[in-house]
């Protein structure tokens, strides 16, 4: 690998990836290990791939993830957030592309926070008249 990446940083709920972009064969890392071990199941591998296969950059990059925080489905489009910034750095003109599928966008909906008198965020106790 070079020394030479540029970087991105992806976030979704509480899971934060910190991501690097290196010219390269199209090998990814997460957390030091390859993204197939890390994320077993099939659509969490498609959903970092996916940045790759809309700008057709397959096996350009290598990439290596730090990520932390959250669930396995938050940290996949963590990850995919930040190769999409990091992306960006690369070739601002595939921004469009990236942007048309969403891909650009954070997604900003997180777990709502529990209400004092509530059983949770809404739900309330159960009520009985008698």
């Amino acid at each position: 690998m070079t020394k030479e990446f540029e970087y991105g940083t992806g976030r979704r709920k509480t899971a934060v990836a910190r991501t690097r972009l290196y010219k390269g064969t199209g090998h990814i890392l997460i957390n030091g290990r390859p993204y197939e071990e890390y994320f077993p199941r099939a659509t969490l591998q498609m959903i970092i791939r996916q940045p790759f296969n809309l700008t057709r950059t397959m096996g350009k990059f290598d990439v290596k993830v730090n990520v932390d925080g959250g669930g396995s489905t938050g940290q996949a489009e963590a990850v995919r957030h930040g190769i999409t910034r990091a992306l960006m750095r690369v070739d601002p003109e595939l921004r469009g592309v990236l942007k048309k599928a969403g891909f650009v966008m954070r997604d900003p909906r997180a777990k709502e926070r529990k209400k004092y008198g509530l059983r949770s965020a809404r739900a309330r106790f159960q009520y009985s008249k008698r």
